[in-house]
């Protein structure tokens, strides 16, 4: 992506040709509705890209970093292959990985000499096994009510996929990685790495004021958009509307479900309606938890910006034509999601990329 080497990929691996896996932050460098491509890998990865990663005799990795989101388990990782690690930072290759080989240099110029060195091939046999693997593992999520997934489909469908994407840091950033399907390179802008809360929002305006005629959409949580949701002001006198769907839980979702699969259902410190009198560990919201704080319908009236609360599945898509609609202001998209839902596939700490958590 910041090597704008997106076409000299393609061209790779169209004469290579070779299944495509990428990162989180490698979004949009190849096109997410290509046949060739796999999904993300890693910890939230689809369980086709992990198991072709696992089961490959060749890895060749461009411009990322193999961080332990991507690898899992160190010594487990891509044990059949051979590794070609290309990359401008030297102090990359074999930080994390070791590899069999290793190209330091820009990725494009890179790219444009080896597309140049190489024959046309075929892989037969091995792309059948990757498409077979696709069919039989797509990507699936608990289809009743309102949940994360199915509101990432539905904002794609409505937009086509022409939109920039801005996250903040947790469940909903995940869902947005695995359901939308990004076309091109910088459509999706959000905090791998430091995995910042607060990021999004802010990620969006810029990405509003560079592209004045572009749908720009910030997906976030409701405990990440309050680090800056502040910046409403700077929406507001900078004329830059842009569309905000919050999906609400009530939870700091990606600990929360950190705590549901490993930690006995202990919800420490992610209840965000937690008041006094609540026992040492909740137990999940209910009748007697006290209303939601702020109210981010009133909140974003008092900027001046739209705003609609979604409770139903059928509200999903007049809420979305609304704000597409209506650019005087920046819309509020308010989703009230399921709270036990999680992010699956998911690979727990310590293990390899093949043993995957699909269902909980």
């Amino acid at each position: 992506v910041i090597a704008n080497a997106s076409e000299e990929l393609k061209e790779l691996v169209e004469k290579i040709n070779a299944p495509v896996a990428d990162t989180l932050m490698g979004k949009g460098a190849f096109d997410g509705e290509d046949d060739l491509y796999t999904g993300m890998l890693g910890m939230h990865g689809t369980k086709t890209a992990n198991l072709s990663v696992t089961h490959c005799d060749l890895l060749i990795t461009i411009g990322a970093r193999f961080s332990d989101r991507v690898t899992g388990n160190t010594k487990k990782f891509a044990n059949n292959a051979k590794l070609i690690h290309i990359d401008v930072d030297p102090a990359e290759i074999n930080k994390n990985i070791h590899v069999d080989c290793k190209v330091i240099g820009d990725v494009k110029s890179v790219l444009e000499i080896m597309n140049q060195k190489l024959d046309q091939q075929s892989h037969k046999e091995w792309m059948e096994e990757v498409l077979r693997l696709k069919e039989e593992f797509p990507l699936v999520y608990n289809g009743q009510g309102l949940t994360g997934p199915y509101i990432i489909e539905k904002l794609y469908e409505i937009t086509g996929g022409d939109a920039i994407i801005t996250t903040e840091v947790g469940q909903h950033q995940m869902w947005a990685a695995q359901y939308f399907k990004y076309r091109a390179p910088r459509t999706f802008l959000t905090s791998g790495g430091l995995g910042t809360m607060g990021f999004g929002f802010p990620a969006a305006l810029g990405a509003k004021m560079g592209n004045p005629e572009k749908d720009v959409i910030c997906i976030t949580g409701d405990g990440g958009f309050q680090m800056n949701m502040q910046e409403m002001a700077t929406s507001v006198v900078q004329k830059a509307p842009v569309i905000v769907c919050i999906l609400n839980n009530y939870y700091l979702g990606m600990v929360r479900q950190m705590q549901q699969l490993f930690y006995g259902k202990r919800y420490a410190a992610t209840c965000l309606r937690r008041q006094k009198g609540c026992p040492d560990f909740c137990k999940g919201p209910n009748e007697n938890c006290p209303p939601y704080v702020p109210d981010f319908m009133q909140w974003a009236k008092s900027y001046g910006a739209h705003s609609i609360r979604v409770t139903k599945e059928e509200e999903i898509l007049p809420a979305l034509e609304y704000a597409k609609n209506n650019k005087d202001a920046s819309t509020v998209i308010e989703f009230m999601i399921a709270t036990e839902d999680i992010v699956l596939p998911m690979v727990p700490g310590g293990k390899a990329m093949n043993e995957m958590i699909l269902k909980a």
